[in-house]
């Protein structure tokens, strides 16, 4: 949901989702309490889920389908008063409801949109019982089928608990330390939970390097991965992952890192959001752990450029940083791997032109942070600078030549 909206999709969509309901045509003030309360629902659920609209003035044909775009009279249309409205929707909320009502004209005929957006810090409960329409103490939430209703899944309201942890995990910890892993999965001891991370690591390695075969002789692996310090097997469902991946995903369309296309053809296996492109040269997996794993080959012909580094690890780091944020990993730490092989000899070439050539004399680089989510996105340049400049010493470039690449990543990004 985003602002400045095309009213004239929203309301011609013909199709309800878990962002969109329609209603006919009705008077605000004329409905009976249990009319009310089903919008009170509504805006529950898709404010505790990802927001959404509910447009009022569209009733349905002889299939059931939302295609009768009556619009509203002048009269029903005043009836949907902000005022009116939201004080008595919030009447049933706790904490309010952060939605507006918008009257747009589309096509000479006018409609109420309420425009409801996700819970910024907590996700809202029925305070009140309603004419069997409302329970009160429930979490609504808006599922795929255009329902609104109670979350009653463990992995529904894992995913609720979720999106409060990004918000005030300090706040709700307690909450979740007791609910979260109660019923669900249970942690592992550290040290077990260390080889489940390796072995799917190296289960990842092997997928992909089965992939590209013999085409990789003679060129250059390069391995990135990120893992928690907590393993829980399946932590995670597999829509959670695809929906956190696309949320992260906004930078660069020619990105060397994700690509667009990447999370169009992205597929799901039985432990893993996966990613491997047509040949084989590139590929990524998000495991239901949390682990994330990218490897790709290069053909480097004896030389990598600097800018390709730069833009790299800016756009590696922009995607990770929303990844885990979006995962709830603000305050547990993340260890983040990078390693490229076949690196003995390789140049690191600096400019255009001839450019200045410095040479890297060992046969594998690699470089280890450890970092948490909220540090990762509270300066994504600095720390994708701070990984530069490990890779950039093993082909013993001075540090003078790196002056400029907190600038350079932040422009690339888009950023001040």
């Amino acid at each position: 949901m985003s602002a400045g909206s095309d009213w004239k999709s929203i309301i011609y969509r013909g199709v309800e989702s878990d962002e969109l309901d329609y209603k006919a045509a009705q008077d605000w003030r004329k409905l009976p309490r249990s009319g009310k309360a089903k919008f009170v629902r509504h805006c529950l659920a898709m404010a505790n889920t990802k927001g959404g609209y509910v447009v009022v003035g569209v009733g349905e044909d002889a299939s059931g389908q939302p295609a009768v775009y009556t619009g509203l009279t002048p009269e029903e249309a005043q009836s949907f008063d902000p005022t009116a409205v939201g004080s008595f929707i919030n009447r049933y909320a706790d904490p309010q409801i952060d939605f507006t009502i918008e009257r747009p004209v589309v096509d000479g005929k006018r409609y109420a949109v309420f425009v409801i957006r996700r819970f910024s810090a907590l996700p809202h409960v029925c305070s009140a019982g309603l004419d069997h329409e409302l329970l009160q103490g429930v979490f609504y939430i808006r599922t795929a089928d255009a329902s609104s209703r109670p979350a009653y899944r463990s992995s529904e309201i894992h995913g609720i608990i979720q999106r409060a942890m990004r918000n005030q995990r300090e706040q709700l910890g307690r909450m979740i330390r007791g609910l979260l892993y109660e019923t669900h999965n249970t942690s592992v001891q550290a040290e077990e939970g260390q080889s489940h991370f390796a072995e799917e690591l190296a289960h990842s390695r092997s997928f992909f390097r089965k992939r590209r075969g013999a085409s990789s002789a003679g060129g250059c692996t390069l391995d990135f991965s990120i893992t928690p310090n907590e393993y829980v097997p399946e932590r995670f469902t597999l829509s959670e992952l695809r929906h956190q991946a696309q949320a992260a995903y906004d930078f660069r369309p020619n990105s060397s890192f994700i690509a667009p296309e990447d999370l169009q053809e992205a597929y799901v296996t039985n432990v893993s959001l996966r990613f491997a492109s047509a040949a084989g040269s590139r590929g990524w997996q998000l495991y239901q752990s949390g682990l994330f794993h990218f490897s790709a080959a290069y053909s480097f012909r004896g030389r990598v450029e600097y800018r390709f580094l730069v833009d790299f690890f800016a756009d590696a780091m922009q995607f990770l940083a929303g990844l885990y944020a979006g995962l709830g990993f603000d305050e547990q730490t993340l260890q983040i791997a990078f390693s490229l092989d076949n690196a003995e000899n390789l140049e690191l070439k600096i400019g255009d032109g001839a450019g200045e050539h410095y040479i890297c004399r060992i046969p594998e680089i690699t470089v280890c942070r450890t970092r948490t989510a909220a540090d990762l996105a509270s300066d994504v340049a600095f720390h994708a600078e701070s990984l530069l400049r490990s890779v950039c010493e093993r082909f013993n470039l001075p540090d003078g030549c790196l002056r400029t690449a907190a600038r350079m990543m932040k422009q690339h990004l888009g950023r001040p």
